[in-house]
C-alpha cells in the first residue's frame, strides 16, 4: 500500500482503544518492537500508550503507514486461532473507524480500499456485516442450513443464491413434487388442488392470502434467484441488500412452517420451469 495520509487525532484514539482491547501489555510491547515503533510514552494504560506512540509516529513519518503495519501484524488472523469470534469483534470495531476513511481490514488480515462511509451510522452498519444484521431478526434456521459456509466467508452473492435454492428445495421436500420455479409453485400452491396449504382455503380472504403467498414465492424466484443465476458476480450490488433478501427468505420459511400437506392431492412428477 502506498503512503496513507496521517489520521486525525480522533481516529488515532479510536483505533488505539480497539487495539488496546485486543491483547495484553506484553503483546503490545512485542509487536511495537517488531514494527520498530519507539515506546517512550511512559504511559501504562494500554490504549493511551498505543495512542501516544501512533501520534508520534505520524509526526515523524508524515503518514499512517506504521499504524497500518502494526495493525496487520498485531491483528494477524493466526493470533486468534480458536478465538474467531474475538478476531471478528476486533475487526468489526476497527472497520467502523476505518470505513470512514475509505479503508477496510479483511478477514485475511489485509487492508483494502472501499467506498468511504459518510456517517457513523453507515460505518457501523457496514462494519457489522450481514451475519450480525441477521442475528436480531431471529432468522429461520433453514436459511443458515443452505448458506452458512457462504456467510462465514462473507460471500453474500452466493449466500443469497444458495438460500433461495434451499427455499425451493424445501418446498419439493414438503410436497413431494419434483419441479422448479413457477411450475413448482403453481402445482404445489394451486387454489383448486393444492399440495400444500397454510390455511383452510374456505373463504375468499384465505384464498387471497394463499395466492399472495404463492406470488411471493414466484417473486423470490424471478427477482432474486434467476438474476443471480444468470448475472456475473462482478456486476452484482447485492451486498447492501443481502440481509433484506435473506430476511425475506426467512419469512417465507416461516410461512412454510404453517403449511399442511393436503392428503387427497395426487402427485405427478414433472420437469422444471
Amino acid at each position: 500500500m502506498s503512503a496513507h495520509p496521517p489520521f486525525d487525532p480522533g481516529t488515532v484514539e479510536a483505533i488505539a482503544k480497539v487495539l488496546g482491547e485486543a491483547g495484553s501489555g506484553t503483546d503490545i510491547s512485542r509487536y511495537l518492537q517488531t514494527n520498530r515503533l519507539l515506546d517512550d510514552s511512559g504511559v501504562s494504560t494500554k490504549w493511551r500508550r498505543i495512542n501516544s506512540i501512533f501520534l508520534k509516529s505520524q509526526v515523524t513519518t508524515k503518514s499512517a503507514n506504521q499504524i497500518l503495519a502494526f495493525i496487520r501484524s498485531y491483528l494477524v488472523p493466526t493470533r486468534f486461532v480458536g478465538k474467531r469470534d474475538d478476531f471478528e469483534h476486533h475487526r468489526s470495531e476497527l472497520n467502523a473507524v476505518l470505513i470512514l476513511h475509505g479503508l477496510e481490514y479483511g478477514k485475511d488480515g489485509q487492508f483494502r480500499h472501499t467506498t468511504q462511509a459518510r456517517t457513523l451510522d453507515e460505518a457501523e452498519a457496514r462494519a457489522q456485516g450481514v451475519r450480525k444484521k441477521l442475528a436480531p431478526r431471529n432468522t429461520h434456521p433453514e436459511v443458515y442450513k443452505y448458506c452458512q459456509p457462504e456467510l462465514m466467508q462473507e460471500n453474500y452473492f452466493h449466500a443469497v443464491f444458495e438460500a433461495c435454492k434451499g427455499l425451493f428445495q424445501r418446498i419439493r421436500d414438503l410436497s413431494g413434487i419434483e419441479a422448479d420455479g413457477t411450475n413448482l409453485i403453481d402445482r404445489v400452491f394451486s387454489v383448486e388442488k393444492p399440495s400444500l396449504a397454510f390455511n383452510t382455503l374456505q373463504t375468499e380472504t384465505e384464498k387471497s392470502e394463499h395466492k399472495g403467498f404463492a406470488q411471493l414465492l414466484k417473486g423470490c424466484s424471478a427477482a432474486i434467484r434467476n438474476p443471480l443465476a444468470h448475472g456475473p458476480k462482478i456486476l452484482w450490488q447485492g451486498e447492501t441488500d443481502a440481509a433484506d433478501y435473506l430476511t425475506l427468505i426467512s419469512m417465507l420459511h416461516r410461512k412454510l412452517d404453517q403449511c399442511v400437506k393436503v392428503p387427497h392431492q395426487e402427485h405427478r412428477h414433472g420437469g422444471g420451469a
